[in-house]
């Protein structure tokens, strides 16, 4: 069994980057090694470290240059060693006024404890010092030549790691020390096995240059306690290499892309007996938007999910459609639909998806799930890392994904990884519910890129990394560019654009998703579409036609409107027989039990306004509980007078930019676009009529004011909301995100 005892900073978390993730590894998968952090930082600062997926959990941590002791996993003081340190300590107060008489002497405004750091300068008088500190029995190091610590008498790192190494009756030979300034010298003293890494302060190097145990090491930081790993013989079999082998075959041109979610670009419908791959169905999901991203040839992999076949065997990487995607292939985690369930239906729904939304009553935690939740999030990070080449783009998508790159960076430290929310995302005090809050936080900081549909989401997520870590702002924008600032609900003006947090640098993007422009077109223009467009036409002549199109879904406020609809019918009853509500709802996957309920009270209310004001000649509510072809919801989209789109809370919300680029495409169109104050498409719409879904009155308004609204404006409002959509589409939204992620830079 062996000890390391390491300092931190230019030490543990020194040196080059690879040389780190493999020291790390080695910890992390010898469960015989022990691992202790001597820092010269207080206990608070170190904070930060054990939320640090990549970093290995220490047992212990030595921290105020060996005044604190503490259980690496509980934090609790080592007893007896803390409370004879105390008992040593005269307090910091008493310390710090007597040391306001000498000049040059400057209190570090640090976490700390039992000891007072100061930055001294040539001229401090250091002997007064020590004569002060002699009267209460403490000790005085210096270090760096700017760094002075104020410490309990016979208190330094060496000192307390003997004596933790006493207390374990650890065997001393089994034991390696390694540092690089001289407030490490102690460690040294000890007589244990030590290594002063390169790039070390001159001074240490010196003082420790005729200790027979202690060795110099070329490499910096980690990759010299790796070299003296190998020098030790002690700690040789400990040690297998110091690289992990990567592929060095760089792709000509684009990188390649790898498209990470948990769903696969395809359903499969069984023929006969054969299973067949189908284009999806759901009319206004990603999935369509994201496969349009490779119709230009771009080489990629699409990693997905998918039950396991009834022989239990994997499915080998094969196209998704070599005639549209020549070079896109789908690489598939074969899952037990027991797995899948647990994994997206039952925990990421019942734990993630509530407090995203800020639905908190409706959140259910369960740690065990959580730890299912962790053994899929590294099924994905290992195919990743199978699947790469080197130097790979690595676009990974969704909430459900939130620890993939924590397991991925150890794996493929050579990777881009940016992650994309297609959801919203919560403000601090909604997503410090989460139990696991910084696992995930420290998952992403991982990324290279972090992004969001619109600023507001960017700036909750800094509020969280706040209430974690110190951070530093290196580059704020203006959102006014793309964005709405005051005049809305999720409007700000401002946007965090680059930040530092520890020794990371991460960049976030507000980057709404667009709609694939040339698809819509492409559909749009095809014969079977416009005879279907004349047909719906001649159907619901004479009437307005209201459109809403929405996935069954409690934050889709889906009954909220139909309760709105119905006061409408009975405060306005001259709008009775003239207008028609063409609900479209796709349903949730199977096996979404949580949505159970909200169909239940959907079709009762439906069932009620119908049974009341439906005659032969008229039906206030035409409800589709089912799939839909996005083939035939454009069509829908093409004939509707109203779109009304009124989630209680929505990420960004696809639908209503289809909508505007359906009726783009007609000159003649004047639909109008109703929207949610909280659908984050509401901050890039700035003619759409707004409503405030909580309000019954506001969504009545909104709905007369559609219905009345002049011609000549209504063609107007949707011109503009159509320039909009149309150059913010889906190509501008890819290409953005990777010029993103094209602007970091590996760790």
């Amino acid at each position: 069994m062996m000890l390391l005892a390491t300092d931190l900073d230019g030490t543990f978390l020194g040196g080059k980057n690879l040389e780190r993730l493999n020291l790390y590894r080695l910890i992390q998968s010898h469960r015989d090694i022990r691992l202790v952090f001597v820092t010269g930082r207080g206990l608070e600062s170190v904070l930060p470290l054990l939320n640090d997926p990549i970093i290995p959990n220490p047992d212990y941590i030595i921290c105020d240059v060996g005044a604190t002791v503490v259980n690496g996993r509980t934090l609790e003081p080592l007893e007896p060693i803390q409370g004879d340190i105390e008992k040593r300590w005269p307090g910091i107060f008493t310390l710090k006024e007597r040391m306001t008489s000498i000049k040059d002497l400057y209190f570090q405004e640090v976490p700390q404890q039992r000891r007072c750091s100061f930055y001294y300068e040539k001229d401090t008088d250091i002997s007064a010092i020590q004569k002060i500190a002699d009267n209460y029995g403490c000790d005085v190091l210096l270090s760096a030549g700017q760094y002075l610590d104020i410490l309990p008498g016979g208190v330094n790192k060496g000192a307390t790691l003997k004596q933790l190494i006493r207390t374990l009756n650890f065997a001393e030979e089994m034991v390696l020390v390694a540092g690089d300034t001289m407030n490490d010298l102690s460690l040294y003293e000890t007589g244990f096995n030590g290594v002063v890494v390169g790039g070390a302060e001159d001074a240490l190097c010196k003082a420790t240059s005729n200790i027979s145990t202690v060795y110099h090491a070329k490499n910096q930081g980690a990759g010299g306690i790796l070299e003296s790993m190998l020098h030790f013989p002690a700690f040789q079999s400990y040690y297998k290499k110091a690289t992990k082998s990567v592929t060095n075959n760089k792709q000509q041109g684009e990188p390649q892309l790898l498209m990470v979610y948990h769903r696969l670009p395809f359903d499969k419908e069984l023929i006969g007996d054969k299973e067949v791959r189908v284009a999806p169905k759901s009319p206004n999901g990603i999935i369509p938007s994201l496969l349009g991203f490779f119709e230009n040839g771009r080489s990629g992999v699409w990693i997905g999910e998918e039950v396991k076949n009834k022989k239990g065997e994997d499915t080998p990487n094969q196209f998704i459609d070599e005639k549209k995607y020549p070079n896109l292939l789908a690489s598939t985690i074969s899952l037990t639909k027991k797995d899948i369930d647990l994994f997206y239906r039952v925990f990421s729904k019942e734990a993630f998806w509530p407090i995203i939304f800020s639905f908190v009553d409706k959140a259910k935690f369960n740690h065990n799930h959580w730890q299912h939740y962790l053994h899929i999030n590294k099924l994905f990070a290992e195919r990743i890392a199978k699947e790469a080449d080197y130097g790979a783009y690595v676009w990974i998508h969704e909430y459900n994904l939130w620890m993939v790159p924590a397991y991925l960076r150890q794996l493929r430290p050579d990777v881009k990884i940016g992650f994309f929310h297609h959801t919203a995302f919560p403000p601090a005090d909604i997503f410090n519910i989460i139990p696991w809050r910084r696992e995930i936080v420290g998952s992403l900081l991982q990324c290279d890129l972090v992004s969001f549909h619109i600023p507001r989401y960017v700036e909750n997520f800094v509020d969280v990394l706040r209430s974690h870590a110190p951070i530093k702002v290196i580059e704020r924008i203006n959102a006014a560019k793309q964005f709405l600032t005051y005049s809305c609900a999720l409007g700000v003006d401002q946007m965090t654009k680059e930040i530092e947090v520890g020794n990371r640098r991460l960049r976030l993007g507000a980057q709404p998703v667009g709609v694939n422009i040339k698809n819509i077109k492409r559909i749009y223009s095809q014969k079977k579409t416009q005879q279907r467009i004349e047909m719906l036409k001649k159907r619901t002549e004479g009437k307005h036609i209201i459109l809403s199109v929405e996935r069954l879904d409690y934050v889709k406020g889906p009954l909220e409107k139909i309760e709105a609809f119905g006061q409408f019918l009975e405060e306005y009853p001259e709008f009775r027989g003239k207008i028609e509500l063409i609900n479209i709802c796709t349903p949730p996957s199977q096996g979404m039990i949580v949505y159970e309920k909200t169909q239940k009270e959907l079709e009762q209310a439906i069932g009620k306004i119908n049974g009341q004001y439906s005659s032969l000649e008229w039906t206030p509510i035409r409800f589709f509980f089912r799939s839909v072809p996005f083939e035939e919801v454009l069509t829908y989209y093409a004939i509707a007078d109203v779109a009304w789109i009124t989630p209680l809370r929505d990420g960004l919300n696809l639908v209503a930019k289809e909508y505007i680029a359906v009726q783009g495409l007609n000159k003649n169109a004047n639909g109008a676009l109703i929207i949610s104050e909280f659908a984050g498409a509401s901050v890039e719409l700035p003619y759409a009529i707004l409503t405030n879904p909580y309000d019954i009155k506001s969504m009545k308004d909104s709905l007369i004011q559609a219905l009345t609204m002049e011609n000549g404006e209504r063609k107007l409002r949707i011109q503009r909301l159509y320039e909009a959509v149309s150059y913010y589409d889906i190509e501008h939204w890819g290409n953005d995100f990777l010029s993103e992620l094209e602007k970091t830079s590996n760790r």
